[in-house]
């Protein structure tokens, strides 16, 4: 009998973690016809609750992202299944008029500060880091996830 590696455990649970992520509610109302929708990401979409007045209702569209004419409080949060270990980054206005990312991992951490810079450049740097960070997340998810396919095949004797 093969000894299992307490890492290999740690590890699926991670991964199953990362897997099935708490579904997000969200719930919009528009003007017209009074009509909520749930929507509940990463599960199948349910509609409840649909008193339609008009045959093509007219809901006031609004941008995923707000457009920041001022770089000055623009913000952008890292992946991660945990708020404790997630980063953010941050634009702040320096009392000089130039631009500084605030990075900071979780919520009680001393931000690391990067600057000066124009409000381009700060938008451009939180939108490269925070790419960045994804791209890691994603990479380091499906190792995990590669990981513990692994270990379940060697427990089943099957390697």
């Amino acid at each position: 009998m093969s000894e299992i590696d307490p890492t290999d455990h740690a590890l699926a649970t991670i991964a199953s973690i990362l897997e099935h992520p708490e579904p997000t509610l969200v719930v919009r109302e528009t003007e017209i016809i009074r009509e909520t929708e749930i929507v509940v990401v990463g599960e199948q979409a349910a509609v409840e609750d649909h008193h339609t007045v008009d045959e093509h209702p007219v809901v006031d569209e609004q941008p995923l992202v707000p457009d920041h004419t001022d770089a000055d409080g623009y913000s952008k949060v890292g992946p991660g299944p945990m708020v404790a270990i997630r980063l953010k980054w941050t634009v702040h206005r320096g009392d000089d008029g130039q631009f500084y990312v605030h990075e900071t991992i979780g919520e009680q951490s001393a931000p690391v500060v990067s600057g000066p810079m124009t409000s381009e450049a700060a938008v451009h740097f939180v939108d490269t880091q925070e790419d960045e960070a994804h791209r890691r997340f994603e990479l380091l998810r499906s190792e995990i996830a590669g990981r513990s396919s692994l270990a379940d095949y060697e427990r089943k004797g099957e390697a």
